[in-house]
């Protein structure tokens, strides 16, 4: 075997296993702001990617396959899976995949996870398994002695994936220009393996769409796409009434009419009777988990407010395209997962707002336990109050509901209030809502009252 045709070989073995993981990481984040990313779900999805890329392995071994007709099938094979890779990890064809769904009833993140899978994470790495095998074989007929180096490079072009994926392609040129490397480097295995008119012509058409669908301008512009990085997927839409919607990973995340000065309904409430009406006896420290489009507290720039996501370019995005003004010099933004920073921190607040539970289907998991509530609960300051905004059923109609709500007051056993926001009717079968959880950091009196006691009279608050 030429010194040329080994390192042709080995080439294609790394960038093979290269593609792999690429695809799958981009895939597994684009997937988990709709399903999330608990362990069932990245089981299912590893499940089924290392399942069919099996299933590859083992046919790629068919004596049937004969070996001059190896190199068309390589470059076949290379552009199906760029195909599959624009299907299934495109930003805006995900969104419309989730978005059939919940028109079609289809609910479970469990059975989207295993639809999706099934459709777009089955050909692309059962093609993988099938070029390793196909690659494999090409460098055993001249040198039998290869297993080694074929693992190796396999490998390293895997692990050089995922660490160039996840920590620099994604944070830094976005998700969205990652996917369409993907596309670009498995057409150029396709290329490289098959110099042909017909694979070039293949190859373009593929990328083509790719490049459209994934563009920073047609993204913007057509999908409202500001941001599309390691993290999230931003966008800001304005409507004939001047409202304007910040989204994130497609989920509308805050409400604001910069004529009218009118937020989402939940945030008018928490403005008008828990942050605008605060005593001005001092300057209160405002904590905010879950920065959204800042509009918690908007126009007071008398208190403290310390606001923390895990999104660096939010308020950035905020100021620029949803609020059109910068933060006044009393609010600052601290880039850092919620619980990183109530573990790192000190500091006690007059006020806690937790605003990181965005809808009733993606839930952050690592949020919703009673070890992150009594986290939370240690940081609010004594008198201070904490308010936790959650969507769930007002009627506890789901197991979720009701989970959550014994969680909650688990952890916080007395002075708490439920609040609905807005449509508020617990007979209609759909009756999600946003809830105010809120807790009251004040002394307790254990007490009841029996029949057999009753100094109510003691008790009861005069004005």
């Amino acid at each position: 075997m030429s010194r040329k045709l080994r390192l042709w070989l080995i080439f294609l073995i790394f960038l093979n296993g290269y593609v792999s993981l690429s695809f799958e990481l981009v895939v597994l984040r684009q997937l988990s702001f709709w399903v999330g990313s608990s362990a069932v779900i990245t089981s299912i999805i590893m499940g089924i990617f290392l399942g069919f890329m099996s299933l590859g392995y083992f046919l790629g071994s068919s004596e049937r396959i004969a070996h001059k007709r190896i190199r068309t099938i390589l470059a076949t094979s290379f552009i199906i899976i760029a195909l599959f890779a624009f299907f299934a990890a495109s930003f805006p064809l995900v969104m419309e995949y989730f978005t059939h769904l919940y028109q079609w009833g289809i609910t479970s993140s469990v059975a989207q996870t295993f639809i999706f899978s099934f459709l777009f994470l089955s050909i692309g790495p059962f093609l993988f398994g099938f070029n390793t095998t196909l690659l494999s074989r090409c460098l055993h007929k001249y040198n039998t002695n290869y297993t080694g180096n074929i693992m190796a490079w396999d490998t390293i072009g895997s692990v050089l994936g995922s660490l160039l994926t996840t920590l620099i392609l994604m944070p830094f040129i976005g998700v969205n220009h990652t996917v369409m490397l993907i596309v670009a480097l498995a057409g150029f295995a396709a290329i490289v393996t098959r110099p042909k008119w017909w694979v070039i012509t293949l190859a373009v058409l593929v990328f083509i769409p790719t490049v459209l669908i994934n563009s920073d301008k047609v993204q913007q512009y057509k999908f409202g796409i500001l941001v599309n990085n390691a993290n999230s997927t931003i966008s800001v839409s304005q409507f004939s009434d001047n409202t304007r919607v910040l989204y994130m990973n497609g989920l509308p995340m805050s409400i604001y009419n910069p004529a009218t000065g009118a937020n989402a309904m939940y945030i008018d409430y928490l403005n008008e009777h828990f942050i605008y009406n605060l005593p001005a006896n001092k300057r209160h420290k405002i904590l905010v988990l879950g920065a959204g489009g800042f509009t918690a507290g908007l126009n007071d720039t008398y208190n403290d407010y310390t606001f923390v996501d895990i999104e660096h370019t939010l308020q950035e995005i905020s100021e620029k395209y949803f609020l059109g003004r910068s933060l006044p010099a009393n609010k600052k933004f601290i880039v850092q997962d919620a619980s990183q920073y109530l573990k790192n921190s000190n500091e006690q607040y007059d006020l806690i707002l937790l605003d990181v539970y965005s809808n009733s289907f993606q839930v952050p998991e690592g949020f919703i336990t009673a070890e992150f509530m009594q986290r939370v609960k240690s940081h609010v300051a004594p008198n201070g109050i904490l308010i936790m905004n959650i969507i769930a059923s007002q009627s506890f109609r789901d197991k979720y509901s009701q989970v959550f709500d014994n969680t909650f007051h688990t952890v916080f056993t007395q002075n708490t209030q439920r609040q609905v926001i807005g449509f508020a009717n617990p007979y209609v079968q759909n009756d999600v809502a946003n809830i105010l959880y809120v807790w009251y950091n004040r002394e307790s009196d254990n007490r009841i009252y029996t029949i057999n006691k009753t100094p109510v009279i003691y008790d009861r608050h005069i004005r």
